[in-house]
């Protein structure tokens, strides 16, 4: 965390909220004695790091660091009911331990849990016990019941409107070398037309609906310094894209990121191998950990158990994996003329869209245009 010059009327702000919601020592020290410090700050979020001063200690089980979470301007009612759904989903992974503990909300942010942790390595995916947890935590969070909206419309319905971006892109005008080589490309594939046969082909497997995490890669989950127990030493964070979608989507996602590093301190800011894919084996790891957790979850849900073959979550997740390359290198696409992050977008893209030609290709002589409940992984 980098220390930067903050005013004195946020550390009174930071202050009193620690001081109201945590009360025990807070209540005790000096608005000058708490240690301060900026971890982040954007159009969005602001996020601050407070602590107790060397020497005081917690008198009733009160944390003895925090994280407070400003919010941003909210211009929007769109921008405001996504702070409101991130609130409702942060508070329940809380309460089931599947993420940071919240320790408060207040009007403009919220009070988290401070934990002392990195983030995972990408080739620490397929560790055999770290998958093992990884399948534990996806489950778990697949049985959430969440109150919003159950409708799996969250997929189709951003690719609908990132692709319609695209083409006021593209309508627009492009003045960009990298832009008008990729335009040439997305011309021949014809992403429009491919968008609807993948839904068409992939409504045929009918993944089970469920709450999703969407976007569990390496950088989302984090793994404790020291953990009391195999429950709490992986933490997920970043809810940003949760909605109900399909299941095998989440899996077959979380599987995608073994290939795609983003550490690469060069251009374009990201490894490719696609040699890491998790195999066989390795995927059916993670499945069989997942599975085991999902019929402790339901119980005597008989309809949800109906869904628990790793034949079935294998074909899912292998079918969508198209889903998994289309959207990130749709969304690549659309950030790339406006994104200010140095990451080289198109090429990220490129990257993308070639895996989901060459995974359309493989399923097609794998399954077949109809995908059939009688074929094996």
């Amino acid at each position: 965390m980098s220390v930067v010059t903050i005013k004195n009327d946020m550390r009174e702000k930071a202050f009193r909220i620690c001081r109201d919601y945590l009360n025990g020592i807070w209540k005790f020290i000096a608005p000058q004695e708490m240690v301060l410090k900026q971890v982040s700050g954007g159009l969005s979020n602001f996020l601050y790091y407070c602590a107790l001063p060397a020497g005081a200690k917690p008198k009733q089980g009160e944390p003895s660091r925090v994280l407070v979470r400003f919010y941003g301007q909210i211009h929007s009612e769109g921008a405001l009911e996504a702070i409101l759904t991130e609130s409702v989903i942060f508070t329940l992974l809380s309460e089931r331990k599947l993420g940071p503990r919240l320790y408060g909300v207040f009007p403009g942010g919220r009070l988290e849990e401070f934990i002392p942790a990195r983030p995972l390595k990408t080739k620490e995916l397929t560790d055999p016990e770290i998958s093992s947890i990884i399948g534990e935590k996806m489950a778990q969070i697949h049985t959430l019941d969440v109150p919003i909206s159950k409708e799996p419309t969250w997929l189709w319905d951003t690719l609908g409107k990132w692709m319609n971006n695209l083409n006021q892109v593209v309508k627009t005008g492009l003045n960009d070398e990298k832009e008008v080589l990729l335009s040439t490309l997305m011309s021949g594939w014809q992403l429009d037309t491919e968008m609807e046969w993948m839904r068409q082909y992939l409504e045929q497997l009918k993944s089970p609906v469920v709450f999703c995490h969407n976007d569990l890669q390496e950088g989302n989950i984090l793994i404790r310094e020291k953990a009391a127990s195999r429950e709490e030493k992986l933490v997920i964070i970043d809810f940003e894209y949760c909605s109900y979608n399909y299941r095998g989507f989440d899996v077959a996602n979380h599987f995608c990121e073994s290939v795609y590093d983003y550490t690469n301190d060069k251009s374009p800011k990201f490894f490719v191998n696609e040699a890491n894919m998790p195999s066989i084996q390795q995927k059916m790891h993670f499945i069989r950990s997942y599975l085991d957790t999902m019929q402790r979850e339901v119980g005597s849900n008989d309809a949800m158990k109906a869904n628990l073959s790793e034949e079935r979550l294998f074909r899912e997740a292998d079918c969508y994996l198209l889903a998994s390359h289309f959207f990130w290198g749709l969304w690549s696409v659309v950030n790339a003329p406006v994104s200010t992050i140095p990451f080289g977008y198109w090429e990220y893209a490129e990257t993308r869209f070639t895996a989901y030609f060459q995974h359309k290709k493989y399923l097609l002589n794998k399954y077949g245009a109809a995908i059939n409940d009688d074929i094996a992984f």
